[in-house]
């Protein structure tokens, strides 16, 4: 009679703890997820609050040279984060795996290409205004040119958020959180070269650096979106992340090489990028 009473109460306590280990680990992941979406927009900040203590302007060279390093992590996250996770979670179509990443990579460029038709915008170093005429203020549209530049990235950390939170085993804490440290890496140099310029249009230091922050902004928002579709649709899991693929290797030709490779000739631009691409591969593999 004891054995069975102890057999019984051994048995609740095994079901109690299936119970409450799967609820313990759901904490800690959304911990992880939401610490994970926020470490893109503290690159951003950070490299923002530059315009506090470095001079009025960044050298002609040291601009590029960012811009090169930026599109360098942009690429190898696209290609190992992104693009081929898609291909891997296709497998099962076969020699039609690649379709998913295909129809997924030319969603997302073309998302960009339509908001770059849509929405007024100036990039750094440039005279001339892209999209339709407005009358807003030259700081204004070099803040959105950015905040354009940062939407595709925070979809990217946020669909791999959403694939390792449905529990997809290609997906893991550790992938999700490369990337994340990947773009907020390559967000630092990107918050120095908004506020800067910002710095150098008249702003003060306090309204170039908020310039800086609100351009970054919209990468936890464009995450926790991305997260909430894909937990709606998570069979379209490798759509999205193609889809966040196409958008990023988008800004890298449409902004980040014309960036690197303006002025006078010089090879600073292509070895930051192969710097930059080095990092993230290295990040993405040791990590993930």
């Amino acid at each position: 009679m004891g054995g069975a009473c102890q057999k019984n109460h051994l048995l609740k306590s095994a079901d109690k703890l299936q119970q409450d280990t799967p609820l313990r680990l759901k904490e800690s992941d959304k911990m992880e997820t939401f610490l994970g979406i926020l470490i893109p927009f503290l690159g951003t900040t950070l490299g923002a609050a530059c315009v506090f203590f470095m001079k009025k302007s960044l050298g002609d060279l040291v601009q590029r040279s960012l811009a090169g390093f930026a599109a360098g992590v942009m690429v190898a996250a696209s290609i190992w984060s992104l693009l081929i996770p898609a291909i891997e979670q296709s497998e099962d179509m076969g020699k039609l795996s690649f379709l998913p990443a295909f129809i997924g990579f030319w969603v997302g460029v073309l998302f960009l290409l339509l908001l770059d038709h849509l929405i007024p915008h100036l990039h750094v170093g440039s005279e001339q205004a892209e999209g339709p005429r407005s009358s807003l203020s030259r700081t204004a549209m070099m803040v959105l040119a950015v905040t354009l530049h940062n939407i595709p990235e925070g979809m990217a950390v946020g669909v791999m958020y959403a694939g390792f939170l449905a529990g997809n085993t290609q997906i893991t804490a550790a992938s999700a959180l490369a990337l994340s440290l990947g773009i907020a890496i390559q967000n630092f140099p990107e918050g120095a070269i908004i506020s800067m310029p910002l710095r150098v249009e008249g702003e003060s230091k306090g309204r170039a650096f908020l310039g800086g922050v609100l351009s970054g902004a919209v990468e936890p928002i464009g995450a926790v979106l991305t997260i909430i579709a894909a937990q709606l649709i998570i069979p379209a899991l490798p759509y999205l992340l193609s889809f966040a693929a196409g958008a990023m290797l988008y800004v890298v030709v449409e902004e980040l090489i014309p960036e690197m490779s303006q002025g006078h000739h010089s090879n600073l631009g292509t070895v930051f990028f192969a710097a930059g691409f080095s990092v993230m591969m290295t990040l993405d593999v040791a990590l993930g």
